[in-house]
């Protein structure tokens, strides 16, 4: 009971700020470095061995998850056995950069933010390794992709646990060449192939912002370690660069975390295989740029203007990812949507500042259960239906997977924000934050609160739409890809109980958390936890609009696709409809403002490197070869030619000597 207890602080929540940090050495948080080096050893071993380990490496890569996940959850039970004041933990590991006036040590951050993100990685991550013992059974290269898996695990930990922006760029890098290597596993096939690189390509944009906020941030503070940053007298450095540093770090998150306008390669990152999706584009990766925006609260509240760059960045990424969701017919692809729309909500609460931080990290929390539970269930699907991802080709599937069906279900009713599921505990607490004024300014409230609350009946109808089109209605599936006669089943064991766990978590884990704001409690250390301001509209009246929104949403989607006849082959549609199918144009807008200029450019550049730089190099060697040319006409080797040589030069220095005398 005592553990449970402690979730609450006996410090009144008007008084609580970000705390600083205490450096610690001994118990179990010696032994912290092990979080990031069993995966990473793991990965390490499997990639040297190569296949001679192909027997039993996907074991090892499970086992290294898991043994990360007990670290993380000791070292969680010890930090709630501190005091609130005293959950802010620096780890020294060692000097890592002393150059001239540029000192910087290595060492990792242990706070409620950076342990929230460490038992949601390694516990969703070893549910997604041991479900893929089974999902990637019959692959030849299967040990190969648990060891990307631990190096994705291990650079996603490096991340969260950094003490100083430097080493979270690293981490950052990190995360970024993993999800290449696993959303182009099946490199052999182009199109996968081409996705990795536009994922990578587009996180690389992103990186330039992280890189430029480094530069600013030693020009500026002198250091780029959290406590030098995050712990500077921002009232006395230029708001100019406050904003640059903000709208830098939020670019990096844009190409991370998938948001607009860099979220182009999310749908195309559905290439990797199934489980990748559950784990990088669901509860990881991809939430990278929320806990980036989280963690430097400090910059962002001393910088009121990219603080609603991030806002609106937020709102219109959650309202562009639903209207895409409602489009698509490929499953993954859809759930591709969700993401990017769920994390513009995470993104709009974290731009909302001290009044949305917590329920950004609440929300990203049930959002990693839910999300990858649904990830891992159109795995199952596609499973028992040979590898199928069109939905107008499923429909009645409910009684060939139950299990399936009745984990997903939960996912779904997560996500649409039922009570009492996680979702609703989650969600509604960021539609209630965008309906509080923000320095007094309502437009604000009513402009992003309504954003935010439009986008709950959008998710509503394209989540069941999703759910209906699998597993509802009549069945519209007869034959494989091959043309032999279908048969869906359930998932093995290995599959089934990964999902069950997660949809226990998307059933309660909302409820756990945020009953009482033990979540928002939790995280006060950090996020600091002042008195806010009250909604535009009451709570209840709020909680009823949602409510109404998502029943409507839900019942419009069920009429069309689980008691109407679904289509096999797609309907010509409406205008936004065909928009939403090719992603709002996003690749041709991409193509028409950065492709085909960046082509031109390349092709100038080209031109004028052979016309003027090679073209100026090459005709000085061929004017001097001419002149050569000319001048060994001159070496006749006959003594007359010489001497009349001499006697043209005397003369011609006779006639100007006179000339000159004259």
């Amino acid at each position: 009971m005592h553990t449970l207890t402690t979730w609450a602080t006996s410090v009144p929540l008007s008084e609580i700020g970000p705390a600083t940090a205490e450096p610690v050495r001994a118990g179990i948080y010696a032994v912290a470095p092990l979080l990031v080096g069993l995966p990473l050893a793991s990965a390490a071993i499997l990639l040297l061995l190569g296949r001679r380990s192909d027997k039993w490496g996907h074991w090892l890569g499970v086992l290294a998850s898991a043994g990360a996940f007990v670290i993380g959850l000791l070292t969680f039970l010890a930090m709630l056995g501190r005091d609130s004041s005293s959950r802010v933990l620096d780890v020294h590991l060692g000097t890592w950069i002393d150059a001239g006036a540029f000192h910087l040590d290595a060492g990792m951050r242990l706070d409620p933010l950076s342990m929230t993100f460490v038992l949601l990685v390694t516990f969703v991550g070893t549910l997604i390794h041991v479900y893929s013992v089974a999902y990637m059974d019959h692959d030849r290269d299967r040990r190969r992709f648990f060891a990307y898996l631990n190096l994705f695990v291990a650079a996603m930990l490096v991340l969260v646990l950094a003490d100083s922006y430097l080493l979270l760029f690293v981490g950052w890098e990190g995360v970024g060449l993993a999800s290449y290597l696993l959303i182009g596993f099946w490199n052999h096939r182009t199109p996968y192939a081409v996705a990795a690189k536009k994922a990578f390509i587009a996180n690389r944009i992103g990186d330039i912002g992280l890189i430029v906020a480094l530069g600013l941030m030693f020009a500026t503070f002198g250091g780029v370690d959290f406590g030098t940053v995050l712990g500077a007298d921002m009232s006395g450095v230029n708001q100019a660069t406050l904003t640059g540093i903000g709208l830098m770090l939020l670019l990096a998150a844009c190409g991370k975390s998938a948001q607009f306008p860099l979220q182009s390669w999310l749908g195309d990152a559905m290439a990797g295989p199934t489980p990748v999706s559950a784990l990088i584009h669901a509860a990881t990766m991809v939430t990278a740029g929320v806990y980036l925006i989280v963690r430097s609260s400090a910059i962002f509240d001393a910088a009121p203007t990219a603080q609603l760059v991030v806002v609106v960045v937020g709102a219109i990424t959650l309202l562009f990812g639903a209207i895409v969701g409602c489009a698509k017919d490929d499953i993954k692809k859809a759930l591709a949507a969700s993401t990017m729309s769920q994390i513009g909500y995470m993104v709009l609460a974290a731009g909302l500042g001290p009044a949305g931080y917590a329920f950004a990290i609440f929300h990203l929390v049930t959002h990693g259960f839910f999300k990858a539970g649904m990830f891992l269930g159109a795995g199952s699907v596609m499973h028992g239906m040979d590898d199928q991802v069109d939905m107008r080709r499923f429909g009645g599937l409910a009684r060939y997977m139950k299990i399936t069906y009745v984990t997903f279900g939960l996912g779904w009713l997560a996500i649409l924000g039922v009570p009492p599921f996680s979702g609703f505990w989650s969600k509604d607490k960021i539609i209630e934050a965008a309906f509080i004024p923000t320095d007094g300014q309502e437009w604000r409230a009513w402009v992003f609160g309504m954003v935010a609350l439009l986008g709950a009946g959008i998710t509503a109808f394209y989540m069941s739409r999703l759910f209906f089109m699998t597993f509802e209605g009549e069945r519209r599936w007869s034959t494989t890809t091959d043309g032999s006669p279908q048969h869906p089943h359930e998932s093995p064991a290995l599959m089934t109980w990964p999902m069950i766990i997660l949809a226990v978590g998307s059933a309660g884990l909302g409820l756990v958390l945020g009953l009482g704001g033990r979540f928002v409690d939790w995280l006060a250390p950090v996020t600091g936890s002042g008195e806010h301001g009250e909604p535009v509209l009451p709570e209840g009246v709020l909680i009823a609009l949602t409510l109404v929104l998502v029943v409507a949403g839900a019942v419009l989607a069920w009429r069309r696709y689980a008691i109407s006849t679904v289509p096999v082959i797609p309907p010509i549609g409406a205008p936004l409809t065909r928009a939403a199918r090719v992603d709002l144009y996003q690749d041709a807008v991409n193509d028409a403002l950065l492709v085909e200029p960046g082509q031109h450019l390349t092709r100038s550049l080209v031109y004028a490197d052979k016309a003027v730089v090679d073209g100026g190099a090459v005709g000085i060697g061929q004017t001097t070869v001419g002149l050569g040319q000319i001048l060994r006409k001159t070496q006749t080797g006959f003594v007359r030619s010489y001497a009349a040589t001499m006697l043209i030069g005397l003369v011609v220095l006779v006639v100007a000597v006179l000339v000159i005398q004259s």
